[in-house]
């Protein structure tokens, strides 16, 4: 992460939330598939909530219904404090999806130029451009542009109406690792301003460096939130790295390694405990090298609690 990035604050103990959209008993299904399960859902004015989950877990079904794209089956939803299909609360929202289409003939400039116009009080076109780091490509037509391009293009429509909530769905897919982090420090800003901002990403690194707060959706239900600490303090144990020449095998068979997979030349272990373990791998291998003992991360914690969902959910069909 970027020290400048590091530097932005987030939010303090001290810090009233106010709510600017919630749910209550949301429930959608699409037939006999159930996307959407007696969801309540705040989020709160100035933060970053990320929505983390696998695919299916109802994340995009969410994020239709807070932007007034479809109805629930029963359940409530509000916006700003309306409801999310009215006019006055989609004027103040702002919303990048990977489904985005533009015409592909029409340059960028025109294109921020457009989406303003269908808004009240836009920021800046100057303004816009800037902060989607899009100045160098605004006289180039979408259509001649990179994905990674294509992508600032898409935030910068979503921001260009100057939202209060903004809601971000994968906004960093094809950027690369220099382009993600202009981009992370960018949505930090927007935050900083007092924007809100609903983000969707599979990236878990992403949701670690940018949010105040994580939920975690699994099969149309929640079943983790917090803040990243907390999220990653459910993922007990530490991580295990290291090169060997014992096979995968051997090392899963060692007492206390609760997983092994292999990495390029070397082992990730996943441990309860890792002295116990690193000893025990010390004594059968001479030739161990490369150790690395690290606390679980926000990865291990996300696979932990839909795992550990899927089979209660098993449990209780059968």
């Amino acid at each position: 992460m970027s020290t400048a990035l590091a530097e932005m604050p987030r939010r303090t103990s001290a810090y009233r939330p106010v709510s600017v959209a919630r749910s209550r008993n949301l429930k959608k299904n699409y037939g006999e598939i159930v996307a959407l399960r007696d969801l309540n859902l705040e989020i709160y004015a100035g933060e970053l909530l990320a929505l983390l989950g696998p695919n299916g877990a109802g994340k995009t079904t969410l994020v239709r219904m807070l932007l007034g794209l479809a109805r629930p089956d029963s359940g409530s939803v509000s916006v700003l404090g309306s409801d999310p299909h009215l006019g006055h609360v989609q004027a103040r929202v702002g919303a990048m999806l990977q489904v985005g289409r533009v015409p592909e003939t029409l340059r960028v400039r025109e294109h921020i130029d457009l989406f303003s116009s269908y808004y009240p009080a836009p920021l800046p076109i100057a303004e816009t451009l800037k902060i989607a780091g899009i100045e160098d490509i605004k006289e180039r037509p979408y259509g001649e542009l990179s994905g990674g391009q294509k992508q600032r293009v898409l935030f910068g429509i979503a921001l260009c109406g100057n939202p209060d909530l903004l809601f971000l769905d994968e906004p960093t897919v094809g950027l690369d690792v220099e382009a993600r982090r202009l981009m992370w420090a960018q949505i930090r800003t927007l935050i900083g301003r007092g924007k809100t901002v609903l983000l969707t990403t599979h990236y878990l690194n992403e949701a670690d460096a940018l949010a105040d707060r994580i939920l975690v959706l699994d099969k149309g239900a929640i079943v983790a939130e917090g803040t990243p600490a907390e999220i990653k303090a459910r993922a007990m144990g530490k991580q295990v790295r290291c090169t060997s020449r014992l096979s995968l095998e051997e090392v899963r068979q060692i007492p206390g390694v609760l997983s092994a997979k292999a990495d390029r030349n070397a082992f990730e272990l996943q441990v309860n405990a890792a002295e116990p373990v690193v000893r025990e791998l010390l004594q059968r291998d001479s030739w161990l090298g490369d150790l690395e003992v690290t606390n679980a991360g926000l990865e291990e914690a996300f696979l932990a609690l839909t795992q550990n969902h899927h089979t209660d959910a098993s449990k209780e069909r059968n």
